[in-house]
């Protein structure tokens, strides 16, 4: 059973993701209406890539956090790129703001030592490990997250 879930959009990589995907298919027209000739038409290998590149955008347009009994479960899109933190494991939360220059995205950030996870605004979760492991979790409502998270680990 989940006791805590919300998901927050990054309309930025939205407009962004729409953008690559106007360019794409643009260059996809250009090529499929050249004069023919050996080199001329759509290249497997190119659209390949252009998909893949599609699909990678696609994942951080949304970043979903949800709680159950034993984990805070973090999910970027549909879910490729996913993390989970022991509940058990969690010795602080606080509600920060990141600085400007530690951009969006999923990222490790060296001083302070930490991993970043966000796709928009600078709203975010501190959490702790007892470990001493440090990650910010990005979120548009960040005192709705850290009380959930206080609940779930009764701290």
């Amino acid at each position: 059973m989940t006791s805590y879930k919300h998901t927050q959009i990054g309309y930025l990589m939205l407009v962004v993701m729409l953008a690559v995907l106007a360019l794409f298919t643009w260059v996809y027209t250009m090529a499929l209406v050249e004069t023919p000739s050996v080199d001329s038409g759509p290249n497997f290998l190119v659209t390949v890539v252009m998909v893949l590149i599609l699909f990678i955008l696609a994942s951080f347009t949304a970043l979903t956090v949800s709680i159950d009994e034993n984990y805070l479960r973090i999910k970027f899109g549909y879910g490729i790129f996913a993390k989970k933190f022991v509940l058990n494991q969690i010795a602080s939360v606080q509600a920060v703001k990141n600085h400007w220059y530690y951009g969006w995205g999923m990222r490790v950030w060296f001083w302070p030592y930490m991993w970043i996870y966000n796709v928009s605004g600078f709203e975010a979760v501190e959490i702790i490990m007892k470990n001493g492991k440090v990650y910010r979790l990005g979120t548009d409502v960040p005192e709705e997250l850290k009380t959930a998270i206080k609940q779930a680990t009764n701290l």
